[in-house]
Parts: C-alpha cells; sequence; structure tokens
C-alpha cells in the first residue's frame, strides 16, 4: 500500500507479555505478534516492526534508550514518518522523557504499552498500539517531540506521569496535547520542546541517586552518595521543597562537590522559590547553591542532570526544568 511508513520498536513489557511457567506472565511476544492483535491498523501507515529487547521495563537503562535513539534517528534518515516504541509501563514515564531530551528531529516517536496484559479480559494493548501509530503516522504530530498515547489520549512526555499500579488510565498530564476520536488523533495543543541535549559518543549515564527522606530522617545518605561516586545528587522533599534542618550541614558538603537538584515528592505543582523562609525551606536552600527543579518531578529531575553531565553542561538544567510556555523560550 502506498502512505507514511511508521517504524514499531518492541522493548517487551505488559504489552507483550505470556503466561510465565513459574507463574504470572513476562515478556514473550515480538513486535510482529503485537501487530498481529491490532485490527484495521495496516489502514494507517506501511508498517516495520522489530525487537530492540523483550524485557520488563524495570531492565531499560539509559544503554538501551541510546540504542533506540540510534535506531529512531536511522529511520529518521531513511524518510520514515514516525516511530512507535513498545515497552512496559513501570518506567515509561522516564524513558519517554529521556527519549524526548535527546531526540532533536521533527519525527514523532510515540510510547505506548498495556496495563492488562493478553492473558487478561479487556487487555488494553491493541488499542494503544493502534493509536500510537495513527499519532506516528500523522503529519499534525511532527515537531511535537516525544508522546505518549496511552488509554485514549495523547500526552508530551515531559509532563506525562504514571499514577496507578493497574488501571488502564493509569497515565495522565495536566494538560494533555490531544486525544484519540474514531480511532484518529486529534490535537488539543502543541507541546513545548527545548533544543535536543547532544550526549557524546560512548559516554556513560553518571551516577545521580534519589533520596526521599521522610520525617525524622537522618542525612546519613548524604555522605554515603558522595562516598559512593555520586555525580549529582536529586533531593525528593516535601512540600514545595522543604528538608529538615538537620540535613543542612550534609548538603552544604554536597554542594560544594556535585550539582544537588531538589524537588517535590508531591509530584503535583511546580517547586517554591520564594514563599517559604526557615532553614531547610526552598529559600534557604537556594541561597545555599541547591537547584530547585521547576516543574520536574525527581525522576525526570535526575535524567535531565544526568544527560546534561554526559554533554558537560549541567549549568544548563534551568533551561529543561521549566515547561511551562514562555513565548520567547519557545523561540530558542
Amino acid at each position: 500500500m502506498s502512505g507514511p511508513r511508521v517504524e514499531v520498536l518492541a522493548l517487551g513489557g505488559t504489552i507483550a507479555s505470556v503466561a510465565d511457567p513459574g507463574g504470572g506472565v513476562s515478556p514473550g511476544l515480538t513486535a510482529g505478534d503485537l501487530l498481529a492483535s491490532v485490527p484495521g491498523v495496516g489502514a494507517l501507515a506501511r508498517i516495520g516492526a522489530r525487537n530492540l529487547a523483550n524485557v520488563p521495563s524495570t531492565e531499560i537503562a539509559p544503554p538501551l534508550l541510546l540504542e533506540v535513539l540510534a535506531a529512531i534517528r536511522a529511520h529518521a534518515a531513511e524518510g520514515v514518518a514516525g516511530v512507535v516504541v513498545t515497552q512496559g509501563t513501570d518506567s515509561l514515564e522516564e524513558s519517554a522523557f529521556f527519549l524526548d531530551l535527546v531526540h532533536d528531529g521533527d519525527m514523532p516517536v510515540v510510547v505506548t504499552g498495556a496495563m492488562r496484559n493478553p492473558t487478561l479480559p479487556g487487555p488494553d494493548g491493541a488499542a494503544n498500539l493502534h493509536a500510537a501509530i495513527a499519532c506516528a503516522a500523522d503529519p499534525a504530530f511532527r515537531g511535537q517531540g516525544v508522546l505518549v498515547a496511552f488509554d485514549d489520549v495523547i500526552h508530551a512526555a515531559a509532563w506525562v506521569r504514571k499514577g496507578d499500579t493497574s488501571a488502564t488510565g493509569a497515565f495522565g498530564s495536566p494538560a494533555p496535547l490531544g486525544w484519540i476520536a474514531e480511532g484518529r488523533p486529534v490535537m488539543r495543543a502543541p507541546a513545548r520542546r527545548r533544543p535536543a541535549i547532544a550526549v557524546p559518543e560512548g559516554a556513560a549515564f553518571p551516577f545521580a541517586p534519589i533520596l526521599k527522606p521522610g520525617i525524622g530522617d537522618e542525612p546519613r545518605l548524604v555522605g554515603a552518595a558522595l562516598e559512593a561516586g555520586a555525580e549529582a545528587l536529586v533531593l525528593d522533599l516535601a512540600g514545595g521543597g522543604h528538608v529538615a534542618a538537620c540535613w543542612l550541614d550534609a548538603l552544604d558538603a554536597a554542594v560544594a562537590r556535585i550539582p544537588v537538584i531538589f524537588a517535590s515528592r508531591t509530584r503535583g505543582g511546580r517547586v517554591l522559590s520564594r514563599t517559604y523562609g526557615q532553614p531547610g525551606a526552598e529559600i534557604d536552600l537556594l541561597r545555599r547553591g541547591l537547584v530547585g527543579s521547576g516543574d520536574l518531578d525527581a525522576l525526570k529531575a535526575r535524567l535531565a542532570i544526568g544527560l546534561l553531565l554526559m554533554a558537560g553542561a549541567p549549568e544548563r538544567f534551568g533551561d529543561y526544568a521549566d515547561l511551562s510556555w514562555n513565548p520567547d523560550a519557545a523561540r530558542v
């Protein structure tokens, strides 16, 4: 058939799971198997499919995602209309954001998966894959970066989050880009893109652990992280970005050596910068040299600072932390 060409890159996950002899399910279906389960998908595009991996999404790490990026770039050079990546949902929001930070082309890349595996009643993988292919094939989604298509909603990778362990509508974002209507994608509003982070070939993702203190927690892990060779530290703090005062000496020592980012464990709203002034609140932390994560949660802040360290430009973190619309920044 004529028409746009879409390539599906499969990484495994629930969408590709089959019954495991040891109990439960585990990844086993190929990219071709996934396509065979989607009614009418051939009417959307000329579709190619291959497996780059077949693993649970907790096994997906930056080296594999850089392989995915290389495949995306190769397909873009071939004139492919769009690429779909299928994977498990546990780390899908991280994979999508990682790819969005490094994808430098206009070709749409759409990440999707499933919450219900194919052995359950009403598996959602086929519908999500159909939606993702429809988005990837639609020229309206060119220039939108990496998207997530799930449960008939289209999200920007920068904003999407998984908010439930098993519901089919587990993924959400404050302002979705669009939705699926009668099997076709509809755009609500365009995404805001930043310049891609140029990662040198052969660079390794740095050790940048996330620390999430609870009430009464002691700062022992700060020193342990430094001793273990941390190249950056991400703090997942209470409220608008607040930590107990007993952490401050340890954080001062860390800031003198490496970038220290603080995010909010609420995963809603942006980190504060000028409201609370007590020791350990955001105004105090900023004065001490810590960096607020802006609109990013801790998971995404870790990816952004990690990739920027790989690129030798950690000072640019703020350019990627502010996701909100700014006409001047949009023209960068």
